[in-house]
């Protein structure tokens, strides 16, 4: 028996025959996709200036959780970034990136933020 007519032979009697999974719909990106999915993209991010900064940055060494659970001010933000530059080999980030990211960390991971 050639070997595909055995290969099937065998998957006929093993597993009852091939069957093809339905493919995954694809998904599109949308005006009216709700912030909540578009967060899901960036690992919780919320939008703003400073998002896609922010993830690249630190996402490329560390979960984005541990970001999350700062509680910073910018002050401390800029502090923890100088050390990771320093200390941990996070490239030097740039004067306006800097500030970009600043921002964006002290907005939504600064002292007053809401745990997710």
């Amino acid at each position: 028996m050639p070997l595909p007519a055995l290969a099937a032979a065998v998957l006929l009697l093993v597993g009852g025959g091939l069957k093809a999974a339905a493919p995954a719909p694809l998904q599109i990106a949308t005006s009216d996709q709700t912030a909540e999915d578009q967060t899901d993209e960036w690992d919780g991010l919320p939008q703003g200036p400073g998002r896609e900064e922010v993830y690249g940055l630190c996402s490329a060494c560390h979960s984005l959780m541990i970001v999350k659970q700062q509680g910073l001010s910018r002050p401390d933000w800029d502090e923890t970034l100088i050390w990771m530059v320093e200390e941990q080999g996070m490239p030097e980030i740039d004067g306006e990136t800097l500030e970009v990211v600043l921002d964006y960390l002290a907005e939504h991971y600064g002292p007053d933020r809401q745990l997710q």
